[in-house]
């Protein structure tokens, strides 16, 4: 491949909830589902995009990301899985998808959420991107992605092959795609249906039609069970059978089928060996249990749905990365952050954001802070948690637990919220808050100190954030404070306790100021 596998779409939060059914409610002739365990997954083009990055391939995926709860925990998801996020603004709620299951069978699904708006504008990185994949993934839910206009332009303009996975919601596919992956019930809601006609005589008008009406290259419906139908500009449709039974949970067959068929094309396949590959890797997904045992996640215990805090502010080890909750009360944690972005970009303000450690909160540490700060209208700052902090530097750290870090933090008149995270670096949560600007500390004598070798300048490019780095304050370090502290030394710079400071800012990139 060349460059990256894009996917582009609209992407969900999908939760399945398992449990027992031993009992009818007393007031109402319905089951009761006693939870037992839980699962967090992305959904469409998200669940797309992880099915195509388990197979090993790059992949980038350009999805709207809204400023709550779930848009952050999709960012950790989909880091976690090896997608890289190129995020738009979606205003409105995280829409969620919730199958409450008993013994492997769905009884009820629960929708909430959507967006409230169009999605935000692709960045100049997102074009380029596009402009340079291997194969492109356009996999639509109707919520908007894939009619945004300047997304369109640059998919008909790009010269990897497309595959378009409609939804009857939606946009009609842009002109030229290589491929179109309907399923049969698409289908008949996007064509008019003929009273009589056979189901693969329905099929196969039905891909003639939609092929003529986007001009696309080739159209496969997909049979479910039985395999697809692959219509090209001749008159005679090539039918793929699966290899076998099929039984199984059918949900995410279509987001791998599509994600197949485009890896494949990536690699410069036929569309019809395409097709083939997609069908064979589809009917082997839903043989082998489907989405609850083809994907990295695992379940979580439901008893702790917030990240718990014991009474010493240590989180408890149970429950997701980013709970909705943290200690140090209105101004920590994903519901303090979310509001604080809906009200400074309500206002055309500027978010900055700037993350660390902080274990042992010193001067050098505050100087950064105050830096950062005069750089917009609001800082965020982005902690690591416990565990991350122990994998970055070893088993003795932190001195300080991540609750009394992210208290101390908060406490600061220049800290504005704060973010506890698990992954070793601030990609995911980055990808979610999507700061006008990052702040980190550069070392200006040792010539470490240019933003563009920062490993989150090329994160911040995705949605054209800008990357900033402030001096550091000379003389003060976590580790120099733990050696001074062991050996009973002063704790100040060059033994005298630090005094006043004054930081000036060098910023590489910024733009204009909205007050």
């Amino acid at each position: 491949m060349r460059g990256p596998v894009v996917v582009v779409g609209d992407t969900l939060l999908d939760r399945d909830v398992e449990g027992m059914v031993n009992r009818l409610c007393p007031d109402s002739p319905v089951p009761v589902l006693d939870e037992t365990s839980a699962v967090d997954r992305p959904g469409g083009a998200g669940l797309a995009a992880v099915f195509a990055a388990a197979q090993g391939a790059d992949v980038v995926l350009v999805t709207a990301l809204a400023d709550d709860a779930g848009g952050a925990r999709l960012s950790a998801l989909l880091a976690a899985a090896g997608v890289r996020v190129y995020p738009l603004a979606l205003p409105g709620a995280t829409p969620e998808k919730i199958r409450l299951r008993a013994r492997g069978r769905v009884l009820l699904r629960h929708d909430r959420g959507g967006a409230s708006g169009d999605p935000g504008q692709p960045s100049d990185e997102v074009l380029r991107v596009l402009a340079a994949a291997s194969a492109v993934l356009v996999s639509d839910y109707g919520r908007g992605v894939a009619g945004q206009p300047a997304l369109r332009a640059a998919l008909a303009a790009t010269r990897a092959p497309v595959v378009w996975d409609p939804h009857p919601r939606g946009p009609a596919a842009v002109p030229g795609v290589h491929l179109a992956t309907p399923n049969e019930s698409e289908v008949r809601e996007l064509v008019p249906t003929v009273p009589g006609e056979s189901r693969l005589a329905t099929a196969s008008r039905g891909a003639q039609g939609l092929r003529r009406r986007w001009r696309a290259g080739a159209v496969a419906v997909t049979l479910g069970g039985d395999g697809a139908l692959l219509c090209h500009a001749g008159s005679t449709p090539l039918v793929v059978p699966t290899a076998g039974s099929a039984e199984g949970d059918t949900c995410g067959a279509g987001d791998r089928f599509a994600a197949a068929a485009s890896l494949a094309l990536a690699e410069g396949a036929l569309v019809s060996e395409a097709v083939q590959a997609a069908v064979a890797e589809a009917s082997a997904y839903v043989a082998d249990g489907g989405v609850a045992t083809a994907l990295p996640f695992p379940e979580r215990a439901v008893a702790f749905p917030e990240r718990a805090v014991g009474a010493r502010g240590e989180p408890s080890p149970r429950g997701p990365r980013w709970g909705t909750s943290q200690p140090g009360g209105e101004r920590v944690g994903v519901a303090a952050v979310a509001a604080l972005l809906a009200e400074v970009r309500g206002a055309g303000g500027t978010v900055v954001a700037t993350g660390g450690c902080f274990d042992l909160l010193h001067a050098g540490h505050v100087a950064t802070l105050q830096a950062a700060r005069q750089l917009g209208d609001c800082l965020i700052v982005c902690v690591n948690s416990d565990a991350s902090v122990a994998g970055l530097k070893g088993p003795q750290r932190p001195v300080l637990p991540e609750g009394d870090r992210a208290r101390l933090l908060a406490a600061l008149s220049c800290v504005d919220a704060v973010l506890v995270f698990d992954e070793p670096t601030p990609e995911a949560v980055l990808s979610w808050v999507r700061p006008d600007v990052w702040v980190k500390g550069g070392d200006y004598a040792s010539g470490v100190g240019d933003a563009a070798t920062l490993p989150e300048a090329e994160v911040l490019r995705r949605w054209g954030g800008n990357t900033v780095v402030v001096p550091y304050l000379d003389g003060r370090s976590t580790s120099d404070l733990i050696a001074r502290s062991a050996a009973g030394q002063a704790v100040g710079a060059d033994g005298e306790p630090p005094g006043p400071v004054g930081v000036t800012a060098e910023v590489t990139s910024m733009p204009e100021r909205t007050r």
